[in-house]
């Protein structure tokens, strides 16, 4: 699956090698995947090796776009929030003219 060159020219070295390794990973779990009612090949621990590499590739890829949700990471003051808070009051209820009497 090649990748758009223009697009290539702006990701650093890792990140290609990373796509690389999530085509290659994806392949390979494609070209061993039996078709349904057939025994799986893998071993249940090679499959949870096999999910645990897919998520730790996207995780580094997040980290590399600079979108990770990571909380551990720090939180540089001029980045800016991600989030804004926004307060508001609850409007005060509107008293009717016999209430305003009663008083």
């Amino acid at each position: 699956m090649p990748e758009n060159k223009d697009h290539d020219e702006e990701l650093t070295l890792e990140h290609r090698i990373l796509i690389r390794l999530r085509q290659v990973l994806a392949a390979v779990v494609r070209d061993v995947t039996p078709p349904p009612g057939m025994r799986h090949p893998l071993s249940k621990q090679t499959v949870e090796d096999i999910r645990s590499a897919f998520a730790l590739i996207a995780a580094r890829e997040r980290e590399l776009r600079g979108d990770s949700a990571n909380p551990d990471l720090p939180v540089f003051a001029d980045k800016g929030a991600t989030a804004r808070i926004v307060e508001f009051d609850a409007p005060e209820k509107e008293t009717s003219q016999s209430e305003k009497d009663k008083k």
